[in-house]
């Protein structure tokens, strides 16, 4: 039984999902204590709940403390099974719990299972604190493809925050190869495209996000074709992203709108991201580096890549990730600076 200390580094709840991930592909159960202790709300909160009983569900597991508020958890896997899933957030509690963080404690093992999987899961598709839908989507799932893992993603309903009320469906086919990556260069800039979205809203605030932030990038002598929105869903709520496409890697970055926050704030927020990035050196944008290690430590070679900023959800995904799996993940760079990242084989 594998024990981690649930505060350690970033103490959030990707050391839970990425523990139940890889605790899944390898059999190994594990306990953990003083689950996210130095939250505002620590333990278990929906969101995190259902990734633990979806997980639980796939991989048949034997679990322990999978309660609303628990600070420790015993997970106990046995074989993961592919199928047809669906996952409710809401169901434990009203709640717009992100469903993007569910999966990723379930895409890496439905990825290794023996049949492909469709997963639909309820809650919500664009929240802070959360990798958006779009990020999921068109971002992190092409990069998994580099690599040899195919999944698709489609959004039925936008969920926003307080209500939710989202739903999304993940495609994942069976495994047939993994293969390393050596991305230490992001390449010439490509293309630059957007959304503004906005759900029962007046269009023209998505108008007003599109306009800013064409003028924000001509500014710079950039250009993008942004698309605008009618976003369907329950709740209110607006959206603001870009995805940069360069040669050899694709990066998002978005902004929500919020009551009081002006059309123009959003967008100035998610372009200031890019443009950090932009003015940076590094392949991949801070989310995209942390995301992507699990899936890089499950392959038989060295992986490289560098990343914009090194951060401390970034060393945390890589503490957890060498409890489970015989990998060193070495770090060159300090927090909040460029680095370069070596997943190899133990």
């Amino acid at each position: 039984m594998i024990q981690i200390n649930g505060s350690y580094g970033e103490g959030g709840g990707q050391i839970l999902r990425t523990a139940l991930a890889l605790s899944c592909i390898t059999g190994k159960g594990f306990e953990i204590s003083d689950i996210r202790k130095g939250r505002k709300k620590p333990g278990l909160q929906p969101q995190h709940l259902t990734g633990v009983r979806a997980a639980q569900i796939i991989s048949r597991a034997d679990v322990e403390g999978a309660e609303l508020g628990s600070q420790k958890l015993i997970f106990s896997p046995k074989e993961v099974t592919g199928g047809e899933y669906l996952f409710d957030v809401s169901e434990i509690k009203g709640s717009a719990g992100s469903i993007t963080l569910v999966l990723q404690a379930l895409l890496p093992p439905l990825a290794m299972a023996k049949k492909g999987s469709r997963v639909a899961v309820k809650g919500g598709t664009h929240v802070a604190w959360s990798p958006p839908f779009h990020q999921m989507k068109d971002v992190l799932l092409p990069l998994l493809a580099k690599i040899g893992i195919r999944a698709g993603l489609e959004i039925e309903r936008w969920g926003w925050y307080p209500i939710g009320g989202g739903s999304a469906s993940l495609f994942v086919e069976p495994l047939k190869n993994l293969s390393p990556i050596s991305i230490k260069e992001r390449g010439r800039l490509k293309n630059l495209s957007g959304i503004s979205a906005a759900s029962n809203l007046p269009i023209s605030i998505a108008e007003r996000q599109r306009d800013h932030g064409n003028w924000l990038l001509k500014g710079v002598g950039l250009s993008a074709n942004i698309e605008v929105i009618d976003a369907h869903s329950t709740g209110k709520g607006t959206f603001f992203f870009i995805l940069a496409e360069f040669e050899n890697i694709r990066v998002g970055f978005s902004a929500l709108g919020e009551r009081g926050k002006r059309a123009e704030a959003v967008t100035e927020e998610a372009v200031r991201q890019f443009m950090e990035f932009l003015n940076s050196e590094g392949a991949l944008d801070p989310h995209l580096a942390d995301q992507i290690i699990p899936y890089l430590a499950l392959c038989a070679a060295p992986s490289t890549f560098t990343t914009s900023k090194v951060t401390r959800h970034l060393l945390t995904n890589a503490w957890v990730t060498e409890k489970f799996l015989p990998v060193r993940i070495e770090v060159e760079g300090d927090e909040n600076q460029f680095g370069k990242i070596i997943v190899k084989p133990a």
